[in-house]
């Protein structure tokens, strides 16, 4: 092995987290609605294979080579049919890394130049937006509850090579999951802890 080498790759390179199958990111979009800011949301259409029907932010996969933040970008300005222009960009929050393997990088951002009632979005992608105003969420606590994270047995796994075999201590996980009830929307999930971190940035 050639030290000086592991040296030079160590220290050029940038930390990944281990063992992600799939990067997404997202991106949420700040718009004034009558002299007020509100978040902008969206209700993924129910022909899409993945959470139809579910609310969410503007975003998506990244794809190979693209960064975080590109992705955000071209997801919002795909989904919501609105011009690069129209994005006022701010800055990253923080990510997530999810108990199924995959990360995502939260971006925020201001829509300008065109009104909400102008936004007409990629009905493939999404059935219709919404926005709710960041006063809601100041005055709001989301409602908490937990779901528990174990591992499960199967045949397949090696147990005769670890301590005890099936007997093994395994630790358990603990998932939160959040969920903000604003009229007839249920904004939850991933969608609520990416709401939820914003707001407590600005608090």
């Amino acid at each position: 092995m050639d030290i000086n080498m592991l040296i030079d790759k160590v220290k050029s390179r940038s930390p990944q987290p281990i063992d992600i199958d799939k990067k997404y990111a997202i991106l949420i979009p700040l718009i004034k609605v009558n002299d007020e800011w509100e978040l902008l949301y969206e209700l993924r259409a129910k022909s899409l294979e993945s959470q139809p029907g579910e609310i969410s932010f503007p975003g998506g996969k990244v794809e190979l080579d693209e960064a975080f933040m590109d992705a955000a970008i071209r997801e919002t300005i795909e989904e919501l049919k609105i011009c690069r222009e129209n994005i006022d960009y701010i800055g990253e929050l923080d990510y997530l890394i999810s108990y199924s393997n995959i990360t995502i990088h939260c971006f925020l951002a201001i829509i300008s130049g065109i009104i909400v009632d102008e936004i007409q979005p990629n009905h493939d992608e999404v059935d219709h937006i919404f926005t709710v105003p960041v006063n809601f969420f100041l005055e709001n606590e989301p409602d908490k509850y937990y779901l528990d994270l174990v591992t499960v047995d199967n045949d397949e796994f090696p147990y005769n090579l670890i301590p005890d075999g099936r007997k093994y201590k395994w630790r358990r996980g603990v998932n939160s999951v959040l969920f903000y009830k604003y009229k007839e929307y249920i904004i939850w999930g991933y969608t609520a802890k990416m709401t939820k971190q914003l707001i407590d940035i600005i608090k």
